[in-house]
């Protein structure tokens, strides 16, 4: 078995999970494939971290979901099945916590389940062209911070449903939805749902709510009078696009899934209050 290890450094611990990570698959006659770095060697080294999930039978991530969600559409892109340790301060999307890195030796003997993830497909049309992002949390629109508020338009197969004057809105997976949804106002939802959730952000207005589609809804949005302000996308906070009131951007569920490894089952409910607790 080939693993991929994707290692972020700048957490705290990072490097001594890792070795331990080595140990493990070493004990279990795995080989391990990582990019290059200073601080482990690997059985072979690719110089991104794209081409060692590429490679490898099975990807674990060590950090903390931002690590996760960066690396998840490699893994949804080769179709490789995908493990997170947490290192970060909360890790809704990670599955084994630092004190829990003895469960891997059930990814080495085939003792896990996978579950797939939703994720979103964005095309934003401009001037005749089509750019695409794959979201595993969410796809956002949104003012600068020195704009005024701005007015969106929402469309759902073609058809205007409804006009937002606000602050930006975000369209997520379940996934997403305990994260920048989550701070927004938007609704908890168990994260292996097929969905695509609308929430506004500070919407100007008494009866604006968040609001879930089927994962067949092909929704459309685009900014009213750009002019006056300045507006951006921004996908999985990553991608930082600028727009104009002339792009359209359409959002519907991805033909690609993000297959992720569950070793230790844990009740969705209850890890979210312990969490959000903790945090």
């Amino acid at each position: 078995m080939k693993i991929g290890l994707i290692v972020n450094f700048d957490k705290k611990n990072a490097i001594d999970a890792a070795k331990r990570i080595i140990e493990i698959a070493a004990e279990c006659e795995a080989s391990v494939l990582s990019a290059k770095n200073e601080f482990f060697s690997a059985d072979a080294v690719y110089d991104t971290a794209e081409e060692v999930i590429k490679n490898c039978d099975a990807a674990v991530t060590v950090g903390g979901d931002g690590t996760i969600i960066h690396n998840a559409k490699f893994a949804a892109l080769y179709h490789k099945p995908l493990l997170g340790v947490n290192l970060g301060r909360i890790g809704f999307v990670a599955n084994v916590e630092p004190d829990e890195l003895d469960e891997l030796y059930k990814l080495f003997v085939g003792e896990y389940d996978i579950q797939q993830r939703m994720m979103l497909d964005i095309s934003l049309f401009r001037d005749g062209e089509k750019r695409s992002y794959t979201a595993v949390n969410e796809a956002v629109i949104h003012r600068d911070t020195l704009s005024s508020i701005v007015d969106i338009s929402v469309s759902l197969g073609g058809e205007q449903i409804i006009t937002y004057r606000a602050d930006g809105m975000l369209f997520s997976t379940a996934t997403g939805s305990t994260a920048y949804s989550f701070s927004a106002g938007g609704p908890v939802m168990q994260p292996d749902l097929k969905c695509i959730l609308l929430t506004p952000l500070c919407p100007h207005a008494l009866s604006s709510r968040p609001v879930v589609f089927g994962e067949d809804a092909v929704l459309s949005a685009n900014v009213l009078k750009c002019a006056d302000a300045k507006c951006y996308m921004t996908v999985d906070g990553q991608n930082h696009i600028s727009l104009t009131s002339d792009d359209v951007i359409t959002i519907r569920k991805s033909p690609l899934e993000l297959q992720l490894i569950i070793l230790k089952e844990k009740n969705f409910y209850t890890l979210l209050n312990e969490k959000l607790k903790e945090n």
